[in-house]
């Protein structure tokens, strides 16, 4: 069947519109309404358009001309610092993925991924993108492809980062006051001798400790804050945040975590490892058992997120509602209109204290 299809469409001649009409005895505005507006023809009219098209081979309007026509593409621009397979392997970034197909669902949009490296200084896919506007999805401070985007006469929507942006919507959550809960949750626990593992700070490769000076000026604004936060909370329970390891990963992996983790607990004796992600959490956990390692009794962790994989290990972690950020963003470009002050929203997170958290263990 689908063989006797592809070559019946090898064998004719593609039809055009003006035949395609002239075929039906009608105008091409009939033809055209048949795709476009539906509503302005009958059922029956409507199938028989369609049903001549698809004999004589007409692939519909061409869309090329349309968007030419109505300055319009149909699609939203998705900006990544990442590799194109990170969208569909990141928990965080699945989730957020999905909130915002959903908006473009709803819509009737389509949705364009525009991956970027870290490295990249070559803007020319943002500028080569046929879209209506753009979500950005967390980038670092003073990205140049992110100034490319500012470029496009577009409307543009900021999840999470960066966020001293002018005229610009963006969704996020209050990443510094949700590790400030967390520390005070730890805190209360009795815990004082901690460590930190985290996300990149910069679009530097660096996999080891990082100093307090390179926290503060970590280019990407999300590790910054929840840094921040941390070292507030643990600040009001005593702790010199100098004295306070913290061990950076560039690659956002289990593996990576669990590297880190070995990394910090062979030169410091900790009660406690807080990580700025879940993922980075479950590769530090899988790291403390192989060691031998309780977990809470010698060491409790914490992660960043709410990812599903958290909750099956019981994972102490703020849960942040990834999906509806998604949504949200999508939501915000798409039915923006004529609004001209820009608007930011914030949305809820929650902390959980499961099984990985615990009293800080004597000595």
């Amino acid at each position: 069947m689908v063989a006797e299809a592809l070559e019946g469409r090898r064998s004719r001649r593609t039809a055009t519109l003006a035949s395609l009409a002239a075929e039906l005895g009608v105008s091409r505005t009939t033809v055209s309404n048949a795709y476009n507006r539906p509503d302005q023809l009958s059922p029956a009219l409507r199938r028989r358009v369609l049903d001549t098209a698809r004999r004589l081979g007409y692939p519909g309007p061409d869309p090329v001309a349309r968007s030419l026509r109505t300055r319009k593409a149909g699609a939203v621009g998705l900006l990544l610092t990442e590799a194109l397979s990170y969208a569909f392997r990141d928990p965080v970034a699945v989730q957020f993925l999905e909130g915002l197909a959903l908006a473009c669902e709803d819509n009737g949009s389509g949705l364009l991924l525009v991956p970027v490296s870290p490295e990249a200084d070559d803007p020319g896919a943002v500028a080569r993108a046929g879209v209506d506007g753009f979500v950005v999805y967390s980038m670092p401070d003073d990205d140049d492809n992110f100034h490319a985007v500012l470029e496009r006469p577009v409307p543009v929507v900021v999840c999470d980062q960066p966020t001293a942006v002018p005229d610009v919507d963006r969704v996020g959550i209050d990443d510094h006051a949700a590790m400030v809960d967390m520390a005070r949750h730890l805190a209360g626990l009795g815990h004082r001798r901690i460590g930190v593992l985290c996300m990149r700070l910069s679009t530097e490769r660096n996999d080891g400790f990082a100093s307090v000076e390179r926290q503060q000026r970590a280019r990407y604004e999300v590790q910054r804050r929840r840094l921040a936060g941390l070292r507030e909370g643990f600040g009001e329970a005593g702790v010199d945040w100098s004295t306070v390891p913290v061990v950076e990963r560039y690659d956002h992996s289990e593996s990576a975590g669990a590297s880190a983790a070995e990394q910090l607990l062979a030169q410091h004796d900790v009660t406690a490892l807080v990580c700025t992600s879940d993922i980075l959490a479950l590769g530090a956990l899988r790291h403390a058992r192989q060691a031998g390692r309780s977990v809470p009794g010698d060491l409790s962790i914490t992660g960043f997120d709410g990812v599903p994989a958290a909750e099956r290990a019981e994972l102490t972690t703020i849960r942040q509602p990834t999906l509806d950020k998604g949504r949200a963003a999508g939501e915000l470009l798409l039915d923006r209109g004529d609004r001209q002050r820009s608007r930011t929203l914030l949305l809820p997170t929650e902390l959980l204290a499961r099984a990985t958290s615990g009293p800080a263990r004597e000595g």
